[in-house]
């Protein structure tokens, strides 16, 4: 079992930028796969970003591609996600995963997951 706890949520104006952080512990060594996933009330969670903890693949959504950057820290076994020129629509409870099945074609799907973080909320005015 793998324990997620998501930090660096807040409130930014359009155009901003915000780091959140996912502390990972427990069974840290099943991490294959990691990915942050956004959901606002009323709609199903979406895959935003994911990563394989043990190189360099990345995948994004088509909506955060070349504005949000995913990346892990395996030394402290903390995931990350660089959001920047923040948009209204980015406004979501974020929240990490982890454990994930290793199928590239799934990495943003989160049925893949079995391990998830309490949330992180983030705001976004215009």
């Amino acid at each position: 079992q793998v324990q997620l706890v998501e930090s660096g949520g807040g409130s930014v104006q359009a155009g901003g930028s915000l780091r959140l952080s996912c502390a990972a512990s427990g069974s840290t060594y099943r991490m294959y796969s990691m990915a942050w996933f956004r959901q606002v009330p009323g709609k199903e969670r979406e895959g935003v970003a994911g990563i394989y903890t043990g190189g360099s693949s990345t995948y994004y959504a088509d909506s955060v591609k070349g504005r949000f950057t995913i990346s892990v820290d395996n030394a402290k076994n903390t995931l990350y996600l660089q959001m920047n020129s923040l948009k209204p629509e980015d406004t979501a409870m974020y929240y990490c995963a982890a454990d994930g099945s290793g199928d590239y074609q799934r990495i943003l799907s989160p049925d893949d997951y079995k391990n998830w973080g309490q949330g992180t909320q983030v705001t976004v005015s215009s």
